[in-house]
């Protein structure tokens, strides 16, 4: 019974370790904080966190179970579906139920929330599908990212519309989540055919094109909203600033690693901060 309990265990220990678990938490949290700061109850933040924790896990599993066959072939030990730590059938119905939870978690915060909820999880998995490697790698992070404010606010009752700023800062912030997490895995895609956008610009240009657009959407979190900024909201945008920056310059001489995309997820963590000091994002 107890070898039997630890076999579960692992299991259950490799199908976590396949959703992706940082950047479906990190999303979850910038989602879950985005309708805290909409004015949203917290019921309707609680359905929020679950449709966007389930859709996160959805894209996550299906990542890894779409590429197994690649992943095999390359000898990728640190895929647990590819190395046989969990089942492929366990994953498909994993698949299956966070799918079935992302409908239901999606549709529960109103039809006009929910579906745009739905259209971004969809964006992530025509990225797995197909659109990681093409030109236009970035676009469903963009799209998605670009969502979440709006998500947020047609939670609230009325469905009012979220800011232009608001909605431009996660596109950019997107775009920077796919160049920066995409660099570890530039020259083992590039064997198998993955030619996405940062794949074809290198990996080089694609860290100093994501501090750029990680500037871009700190500037715009700061300098978006009506009237002068704060000097919290300054404060905050000289930490980002200079954490993209010093980041950038200690990733230079090894780009092709997870450092990148770590750091873009403390920057975002102070774009978090710097939202909830500025004015509503709601219209």
């Amino acid at each position: 019974v107890r070898a039997g309990m630890q076999a579960q265990l692992r299991t259950v220990g490799a199908l976590v370790a396949a959703c992706h678990p940082l950047p479906s938490a990190a999303v979850t949290t910038f989602t879950t904080a985005l309708a805290v700061k909409a004015g949203n109850d917290a019921g309707t933040c609680a359905t929020l966190a679950v449709a966007v924790l389930a859709g996160q896990l959805s894209i996550g599993w299906s990542n890894d179970r779409l590429d197994v066959a690649l992943d095999r072939s390359a000898g990728r030990s640190d895929k647990p579906v590819a190395s046989g730590a969990v089942p492929v059938r366990t994953v498909d119905l994993a698949l299956a139920g966070t799918l079935a939870v992302t409908v239901a978690a999606s549709l529960a915060l109103g039809w006009r929330a929910g579906l745009l909820h739905l259209a971004a999880v969809s964006c992530g998995w025509l990225y797995n599908l197909r659109l990681k490697a093409t030109v236009v790698s970035w676009l469903p992070y963009a799209l998605a990212f670009g969502a979440l404010p709006a998500i947020a606010a047609l939670a609230l009752p009325g469905s009012p519309a979220p800011a232009g700023w608001a909605v431009g800062t996660g596109a950019l912030l997107g775009a920077t989540a796919h160049l920066t997490n995409a660099l570890p895995d530039l020259r083992a895609d590039r064997a198998f055919g993955v030619r996405g956008f940062p794949h074809r610009i290198g990996a080089r240009p694609a860290l100093l094109l994501a501090a750029a657009l990680l500037l871009a959407g700190s500037a715009l979190l700061v300098l978006g909203p009506p009237g002068a900024p704060s000097a919290a909201r300054w404060a905050g945008f000289a930490v980002a600033a200079g954490w993209t920056v010093v980041g950038g310059v200690l990733t230079w001489r090894r780009p092709d690693t997870s450092l990148a995309f770590l750091g873009t997820i403390g920057v975002v963590a102070v774009d978090v901060v710097l939202l909830f000091v500025g004015p509503s994002f709601v219209t």
